[in-house]
């Protein structure tokens, strides 16, 4: 195996784990990484990036499987559980029909350092925005949040559709805007990713089933591993994190890196 490929694919892995559930975007991070390293073909670095993606949504399984288990047992006799699931579902319709409606003209006009970065320093700005605001949680559990709360994430998903805006900081800082803890925000986010992503990855995978080959099994494996181990810890991090400190360093983090996006690829004929 190419060991300056095999390091590749371990450094994207790496930056898909890291940055998915993380308010900063996966995809915009993963454009800008393949760039600089120069890793794969087009063709091919998208379905790469398509798998990894699975990689880290099973993290979240993983790291909520009782919890996940739990929800799913409980369902069937109603209840806050029911209602949870019921929530899921509606909360991820929007993003799946505006993205099987848009997603190829997307990917076609807004996948370049460019609008990336520029998403990059919005998101950072509206961050700070409802940072600013007076928040006051009405919500303390994923369990009692209402339908409405759930279609409401669940829009403001959608903005993830952007590349560079970021699902995780779409569905979070919304969550916080509607009024959800952090926490609650935040494990909200988790569990809508489990749908979304997986539905996306598989959707995506099946459209490119021929292109699929062997030679390739050991570069996505690798890949598709670093992504799961960095998601995991990354969780982990992430719900430490906000109980005591807000989401401004990751406004600032976007800025900053939005900025650097710029300058970096300024004049380049990847603009």
């Amino acid at each position: 195996m190419d060991i300056p490929l095999l390091l590749s694919s371990i450094v994207m892995g790496v930056v898909e784990g890291v940055t998915e559930f993380l308010p900063i975007s996966s995809t915009g991070h993963l454009i800008i990484a393949g760039e600089l390293l120069n890793f794969l073909d087009k063709e091919k670095r998208d379905i790469y990036e398509i798998f990894i993606q699975l990689g880290a949504m099973l993290a979240v399984v993983w790291e909520y499987r009782a919890r996940i288990g739990g929800t799913l047992v409980g369902a069937a006799r109603g209840g806050p559980q029911r209602r949870l699931l019921l929530g899921l579902s509606a909360a991820f319709v929007p993003a799946a029909i505006l993205g099987l409606l848009f997603g190829k003209a997307i990917k076609t006009y807004l996948f370049a350092p460019v609008p990336v970065a520029i998403a990059f320093i919005v998101g950072g700005l509206v961050i700070l925005y409802v940072e600013r605001l007076q928040h006051t949680a009405r919500v303390h559990d994923v369990d009692n949040m209402s339908l409405r709360d759930s279609v409401k994430v669940g829009l403001l998903q959608c903005l993830a559709l952007l590349p560079g805006t970021s699902r995780s900081g779409a569905t979070i800082i919304g969550g916080l805007f509607v009024g959800l803890s952090r926490k609650t925000a935040t494990e909200f986010s988790f569990f809508l990713g489990i749908p979304t992503l997986g539905a996306a990855s598989l959707y995506s995978l099946y459209k490119v089933r021929a292109t699929l080959s062997m030679d390739d099994a050991g570069i996505f494996a690798v890949g598709f591993i670093a992504a799961f181990v960095s998601a995991f810890f990354a969780i982990r991090a992430l719900i430490r994190f906000i109980t005591n400190h807000t989401f401004a360093g990751f406004a600032w983090y976007r800025i900053g890196f939005g900025l650097f996006i710029l300058y970096y690829f300024s004049g380049s004929s990847h603009l």
